[in-house]
């Protein structure tokens, strides 16, 4: 519920939207300049992400994988309505929306091996908590994929065969990334079942997508 004192923006909804959503939307100020921030990093680094990436090889095709699964989380989160996010199959199963959270988090832990540090920000016990916005789970899980995909940059494609350590396990830097892909890729799966068992289409597939 929106304070009646705190400064809110009105968002109309466009024509062709669905009935349900084509009403006016009230988001609080608060949650926009979160929602705006996000977008606004994502703008600038996006750029200079695909400036730095590679054409071929095992790291441009992670960032092709990574980058698709980044926006089917996206869109699927956004065609998600918010009363819909805490919404768990069964007791102690991850909801919907701390799904999306897991990911994030699990975006940084997964690239520490690597010597990527996560930020200040970012604390382990704590992120998979629901916040109160759609807008703040987006710009956590936009987050972090950005972070992942900027470790993989930094990672010379001469490295692949390096090893790392990973939760005890010895992997190559190459094998830690096709962990992380098949991580997002499960967890994917897992938010599209979750989707359709409360009635939501994924938007890829009401267009005709896979």
């Amino acid at each position: 519920m929106v304070n009646s004192r705190e400064r809110v923006i009105v968002i109309y909804s466009r024509p062709d939207d669905p009935p349900q959503d084509n009403f006016p939307k009230v988001i609080p100020m608060r949650a926009w300049k979160l929602f705006t921030t996000a977008a606004l990093a994502s703008a600038l680094i996006a750029p200079a992400l695909a400036a730095q990436a590679p054409s071929s090889g095992w790291r441009a095709e992670f960032l092709y994988q990574i980058g698709a699964a980044d926006k089917k989380f996206t869109a699927l989160a956004e065609a998600t309505p918010w009363e819909k996010y805490s919404w768990r199959p069964g007791k102690g199963v991850r909801s919907i929306c701390e799904v999306y959270l897991h990911i994030a988090g699990d975006n940084y832990l997964m690239v520490e091996p690597l010597g990527v540090k996560k930020p200040v920000s970012i604390d382990y016990k704590t992120i998979e908590t629901c916040p109160d916005s759609k807008e703040k789970v987006l710009a956590t899980m936009k987050e972090g994929f950005a972070h992942i995909k900027a470790a993989a940059l930094g990672v010379p494609d001469g490295d692949s065969d390096a090893q790392v350590t990973f939760f005890g396990q010895k992997l190559t830097k190459r094998g830690l990334f096709l962990a992380i892909a098949e991580h997002a890729g499960e967890h994917l799966g897992q938010s599209i079942a979750y989707a359709r068992m409360n009635g939501i289409v994924p938007p890829w597939s009401a267009k005709g997508g896979m």
